[in-house]
């Protein structure tokens, strides 16, 4: 029933602000509004960051040691990695860029965590001499820190990844823990398992074993069994140390998100409750622990608000030519029977439009013929000034832009529902200037190859 009623107040806060930003003249027809906004509502990032916290809480020994950092990936955004290290949470960057927004966000050092399969010595030297916890992708990589450490002690944790091999789950581009999969050292090849244990004993400063096998479109219980190897490892490389060297278990993200419907599941709960049944001593408070989810924070709590300019038949279609495509919504646009995206309808006023269903695309700007969100959509007939809503797009879609056709990044405002019923808007990224697009793409060197 709680789950219920928080599915229903999201509802509820996101129809109040797609009428309230159409109202203080963010987005739709009125003079100066965008015809393009993203919103987040900080409500439920919140909530997501307290259930996630909450979750294994309840369920590890009591003073068990736990971080959970963001993947930095999903959102990154300034604003956003402020208000979840509020919340308690720190930061997984995958690249200097990602490191350099967390710093900026003002996350400590001590509650951020690099992983990437292709760290350049530089990224390296930066975490060690910082004190960021560093997982190592590869035997190469783990021969780099050899001589890294060597020439300077850290106080970095520093852990090797493993690749169960356990297989993908329903989307071959996020699985991670295939037979071939590019992330880590391969548990199951020949010998590795031997040389894991071996390149321990030879480096008293290896103390983390770290693995994501989980991401959209992967089941729990092959999250949990990847999962179940790590911790076997762990407990191998101890055994052979006659201590316990490996004293914390990464067990990264990977979480899968709901994308038909306002419900909010699998939870952390059920996820926590897959891995005590699958892996019960990684609860027992013998291992430190650090997660990495990134799309289950912030994903339902996204919604893209755009304006339907034009509308057409072609060939008895009914489309609806709106200002979200590909630029937001990169991956729906290209794979969208594994990315498919709910389109709720409203009109000039920002209430939700009611009607007869009518089979319709929803059409982005871009100029090629598969900018799509949605196609054969039973929707109320759209028309021009109308306005078309996102939801579920809180990560990886708006917050990353593509930039098809110079296309420009579109503000994104976090929102606030006041116990009164009104709506607070805060910017957390401005829209992109036209004169911002063209510095980047080298208008300053306009000359240099003639």
């Amino acid at each position: 029933m709680a789950a219920d009623m928080d599915t229903r107040g999201a509802a509820a806060r996101r129809d109040l602000a797609v009428r309230a930003a159409v109202e203080q003249g963010l987005v739709g027809d009125a003079e100066g509004a965008e015809p393009l906004v993203c919103l987040l509502d900080t409500a439920g990032i919140r909530a997501s960051a307290a259930a996630l916290i909450a979750a294994f809480a309840a369920a590890l020994a009591p003073g068990t040691p736990v971080l959970h950092a963001f993947a930095v990936k999903a959102a990154p955004l300034v604003p956003v990695l402020r208000l979840l290290a509020g919340a308690g949470l720190g930061c997984e960057v995958a690249g200097p860029g990602e490191l350099a927004l967390a710093r900026a966000a003002g996350v400590e050092a001590e509650r951020t965590v690099l992983d990437s399969p292709a760290k350049t010595a530089a990224e390296l030297r930066e975490a060690l001499a910082l004190g960021i916890a560093v997982n190592a992708d590869n035997r190469q990589e783990l021969e780099r820190l050899d001589a890294l450490v060597a020439a300077a002690p850290t106080r970095s944790p520093v852990g090797v990844r493993i690749n169960p091999q356990t297989g993908a789950g329903t989307i071959d581009a996020l699985s991670t823990a295939t037979a071939t999969s590019k992330f880590g050292i391969a548990l199951r090849d020949p010998g590795a398992r031997a040389w894991l244990v071996r390149a321990y004993l030879d480096r008293p400063w290896l103390t983390r074993l770290h693995i994501h096998s989980g991401s959209q479109g992967v089941p729990l219980p092959l999250i949990a069994e990847g999962v179940r190897e790590l911790h076997a490892l762990a407990e191998e490389i101890n055994a052979a140390a006659g201590r316990r060297q490996v004293d914390t278990l990464d067990i990264g993200g990977g979480l899968p998100v709901n994308f038909a419907s306002d419900e909010q599941t699998p939870t952390y709960a059920q996820y926590v409750a897959a891995l005590r049944g699958a892996v019960p001593g990684l609860f027992d408070g013998s291992y430190g622990l650090v997660t990495e989810f990134g799309r289950s924070l912030l994903g339902k709590h996204g919604l893209v608000v755009a304006r339907v300019e034009y509308t057409k038949t072609t060939g008895s279609r009914p489309i609806a030519l709106t200002h979200a495509g590909v630029q937001l919504a990169t991956r729906t646009v290209y794979a969208p029977a594994a990315w498919p995206l709910r389109i709720l309808p409203y009109d000039a006023k920002g209430t939700p439009k009611d009607g007869d269903p009518v089979a319709q695309d929803i059409a982005g700007p871009a100029c090629f013929a598969g900018d799509l969100l949605a196609t054969a959509r039973e929707l109320p007939l759209l028309a021009p000034g109308d306005l078309i809503g996102v939801p579920d797009t809180g990560a990886y879609f708006f917050t990353a832009h593509y930039g098809y056709n110079s296309l420009p990044r579109p503000p994104i405002h976090g929102f606030t529902v006041t116990l009164e019923g009104g709506v607070r808007f805060t910017l957390a990224r401005p829209a992109q200037s036209l004169a911002e697009i063209v510095a980047e793409a080298g208008g300053a060197l306009r000359d240099t190859l003639l």
